[in-house]
């Protein structure tokens, strides 16, 4: 596939709160995706690196792995379809069982909903995903604008997450609402003349 990469800026309240750095690419035969999400402004100072392997044509995950971006990941998972396990490891402790059903996880799930978006009809009003913490039951929204842009949105429970995806091709992630411990934390994609002039800012600095 061609490598895809985009940027999303963190909001609370309406106050900046970090920005998230997706990133795309083929490896063997999967898709690749790392998504780095750095918090500041009004909340504190992390950053968390998402790294999720996926079938480059379902978009389910064959594996994991959840960190701060150094050494190693603190959460993984690994889905073994040739030997039909599951293995899962927090810290020093590790678990398995069995593979009994086609999984997703928290990056690969919101991929796959662009895939759904780029059905004809925006995919069913409900549907349902497996991840290793339980059932997600994804319901459709009412389609809205994004910035000027169309976008279908989705609910998702548990959770409590929205997500609205752009209805015309690339499928932009354009905004996700995400409830946490501060209040809910809004993503939204970076228009386009503000990542130029990044990408300009960022090649000056090399």
């Amino acid at each position: 596939m061609t490598p895809e990469a985009f940027s999303l800026t963190l909001s609370l309240g309406g106050r900046y709160a970090g920005e998230q750095q997706w990133a795309l690419h083929g490896e063997r035969s999967a898709l690749v995706a790392r998504v780095q999400t750095d918090f500041g402004g009004v909340l504190p100072g992390v950053r968390r690196v998402q790294t999720s392997r996926m079938h480059p044509r379902l978009l389910t995950s064959l594996g994991y792995a959840e960190g701060d971006g150094r050494g190693r990941p603190g959460f993984e998972v690994n889905f073994d379809r040739r030997v039909g396990l599951i293995t899962l490891r927090q810290g020093r402790d590790e678990a398995t069982q069995p593979l009994t059903t086609e999984y997703h996880d928290p990056v690969s799930l919101l991929l796959w909903l662009r895939q759904l978006t780029a059905q004809d009809g925006g995919g069913p009003e409900r549907t349902h995903a497996q991840l290793t913490g339980g059932r997600v039951l994804i319901q459709r929204l009412p389609d809205a604008e994004v910035d000027g842009t169309p976008c279908s949105g989705f609910f998702l429970r548990p959770g409590n997450a929205y997500v609205y995806v752009e209805q015309a091709a690339p499928h932009r992630l354009m905004r996700l609402i995400q409830p946490t411990d501060f209040g809910p934390v809004e993503a939204n994609a970076q228009p386009a003349a503000r990542r130029t002039v990044q990408g300009r800012e960022r090649r000056r600095r090399v």
